[in-house]
């Protein structure tokens, strides 16, 4: 039997972060929608959609399953930022590229520490993201330039959902796909709803974030489920909250696609360790 080289296993480990990625996002947009369509359901974040697994029987076998492949997306967003796996490249462009995969590390390695925690009966997950958002903002606003640092971040955010929305709208969002050719039509809709859904979750995210920052006030900020329930206030509120909901069940659809399809080319793992190292 042959033992499999570093490269295979980056990436089985990446396809099984995209796919862990793509289940937890058709979990958010799928509740959300039953929500919005007044047939139960949630419009809460990843945190509280994944719990959900652990009221079905044997949800903590799936619940299970997804921590590790979050750990493993995580473990790859980390591998992606470092080596360039991707090969953004340099220009300031690759390399805000690289900075997003950075921080999408931090917070999908959080998120499976959170669910890892739950599997095992150590506690829920946490609590929701509104609060750990709201936490880490009312530290920052103590701190010297704090406003400003949250008002930067919240500039980011929405900066990110600006360009989900323009790769939803012209970007080749299926480029990295390697695709049969009858599913390219139908997998380019679908990551294009999704694209435009992440956009619009994020633009909202971030305005959350510069209103904290203008009032000094840390309760304004909301995560990914103060977004969705913030749309379903608004005037036809059920209508957007549902057409962003499944935009997100999109997404999570589309990462199912990439965990088949993705393109991944991983760095020998050797060359990974030194990277992550600083050896290089």
């Amino acid at each position: 039997m042959l033992k499999p080289d570093g490269r295979s296993v980056l990436e089985l480990v990446a396809r099984a972060g995209y796919g862990a990625r793509g289940l937890t996002y058709c979990l958010v947009g799928g509740l959300a929608v039953l929500a919005a369509v007044g047939e139960g359901g949630q419009a809460g974040g990843s945190r509280s959609a994944l719990l959900t697994l652990l009221e079905r029987r044997f949800g903590w076998i799936l619940l299970g399953l997804v921590a590790v492949g979050l750990a493993g997306f995580a473990l790859w967003r980390l591998i992606e930022a470092v080596t360039d796996a991707d090969r953004h490249g340099r220009s300031a462009k690759g390399l805000a590229t690289r900075a997003g995969h950075l921080l999408s590390a931090v917070l999908y390695g959080s998120l499976a520490f959170s669910v890892a925690r739950a599997v095992a009966g150590f506690g829920g997950l946490g609590g929701d993201e509104d609060r750990a958002a709201r936490d880490w903002t009312a530290w920052l606003l103590q701190q010297p330039f704090g406003r400003w640092a949250v008002a930067a971040i919240g500039l980011g955010v929405i900066a990110a959902g600006g360009a989900f929305l323009v790769k939803a709208w012209r970007g080749d969002v299926v480029r990295r796909l390697a695709l049969p050719v009858d599913a390219r039509t139908w997998a380019v809709h679908v990551g294009r709803l999704g694209y435009a859904a992440r956009g619009v979750t994020f633009g909202l995210i971030g305005g959350f974030l510069i209103a904290a920052a203008w009032e000094s006030r840390s309760a304004d900020v909301k995560g990914l489920g103060g977004a969705l329930q913030a749309l379903r206030l608004q005037p036809y509120g059920w209508v957007l909250l549902g057409l962003v909901a499944a935009g997100l069940a999109a997404f999570g659809a589309f990462g199912l696609i990439q965990a088949r399809y993705r393109r991944i080319d991983p760095p020998d793992l050797d060359d990974a360790r030194e990277a992550l190292a600083g050896r290089r």
